[in-house]
């Protein structure tokens, strides 16, 4: 049902016990904010569309269970104090609240208020990841952006550098002289960073293309790590402004690696294709999909023993995305300036390959 309780688009509310539905509901009229009540289960496109979604447990144990994206704008709501079942199911469906009613009401209140509409846009995170060690990620990755940002598929394309320890997309793309921020240059404190600013101010490898790379340390001093908040805020700013966002995670872990994979409508697992590459990639797509089962695989040679795309999707239980032969003269290519795209490349294949799909999930 839709309450009609003012202006704004209305939030969703999942939310099964009639008392603290009602409670919901009041604190809605409160806020003068229109509220849809639905039952779960709901769809990807309700659940991504409202500015807010408020829901109980069950409901959130429910939508984590049912692989929904995460998403800014999430909160919990219980009858009374929270308990350990409450926060289990708000971390798992990516809560940023947990508001108990009806002593903490104007929490709610304020989450109303803070998301009244809906996120300007509809963009699409795709993450990269490597099956081992010096799969191609990386590169990968950069020739989808550079492809992505000359079909105009989206009105800005960011690239996103998500491997402190991979030397930089900026030097694999041959713009690390070119001024802008770095990872280590970007101060988020709040959570919260506009697009606009990370159009305007990040460097440029092509129209419409951003990148926002890891900086080389100094010798003898560890890379800046990069902080998860920070992480989340960049990605989901490119969402928000309808962009094209696209993270190398490689061979990443940890916080920030984490927070691109549950942001992602795909994650590409590249994988060569060698015997002991796949049996690294099958433990790696084991950990992914714990936390995002949306993966596609791009396989690359060349393949020494004869290993065919097919066969190697059908053992890692992946959608086949491409399966590419090796590109002669691309590391020569790197080394002499950065990446550069042909029209019928191995390389250029496999990233219209990935577009296809974003294409096909976005409805364009």
């Amino acid at each position: 049902m839709d309450t009609e309780n003012g202006g704004g688009a209305p939030a969703l509310a999942l939310v099964a016990e009639s008392a603290l539905r009602a409670e919901v509901r009041r604190v809605a009229a409160a806020a003068q904010r229109p509220l849809t009540e639905l039952t779960p289960p709901v769809g990807r496109h309700a659940w991504s569309a409202a500015p807010l979604v408020v829901l109980d447990t069950a409901a959130a144990t429910g939508c984590a269970g049912a692989g929904h994206p995460r998403r800014v704008g999430v909160v919990l709501v219980t009858a009374g104090e929270p308990e350990l079942p409450d926060w289990q199911a708000a971390a798992a469906v990516g809560a940023e609240r947990v508001v108990a009613l009806p002593g903490a009401a104007v929490e709610l209140v304020q989450k109303f208020a803070e998301h009244a509409e809906p996120r300007a846009g509809d963009g699409v995170v795709v993450a990269l990841a490597g099956g081992v060690g010096g799969a191609g990620a990386s590169t990968l990755a950069a020739a989808t952006a550079l492809r992505a940002a000359a079909r105009r598929f989206r009105g800005h394309t960011v690239l996103v550098d998500g491997a402190p320890l991979g030397g930089g997309l900026d030097l694999l793309l041959g713009i690390e002289t070119a001024a802008g921020p770095r990872w280590a240059d970007l101060a988020i404190e709040d959570g919260r960073v506009a697009a606009s600013a990370l159009h305007h101010a990040l460097p440029s490898a092509a129209p419409g293309l951003a990148v926002l790379s890891c900086a080389r340390p100094a010798a003898g001093k560890l890379p800046a790590p990069i902080g998860p908040a920070a992480s989340h805020a960049v990605v989901e700013a490119g969402r928000a402004a309808g962009d094209l966002v696209i993270c190398d995670i490689s061979g990443e872990r940890g916080p920030h690696a984490e927070q691109m994979l549950d942001a992602a409508d795909l994650v590409v697992l590249v994988v060569p294709a060698r015997l002991r590459a796949l049996a690294a990639a099958a433990a790696v797509a084991t950990t992914i999909r714990s936390r995002n089962p949306n993966q596609g695989l791009v396989i690359r040679g060349p393949a020494p023993g004869n290993l065919r795309g097919a066969e190697i999707a059908a053992a890692l239980d992946l959608p086949l995305l491409a399966a590419v032969r090796a590109e002669p003269g691309l590391a020569g290519r790197l080394e002499r300036g950065g990446l550069g795209l042909g029209r019928r490349t191995p390389l250029t294949r496999a990233a219209d390959a990935i577009l296809a799909v974003l294409g096909e999930r976005s409805g364009r």
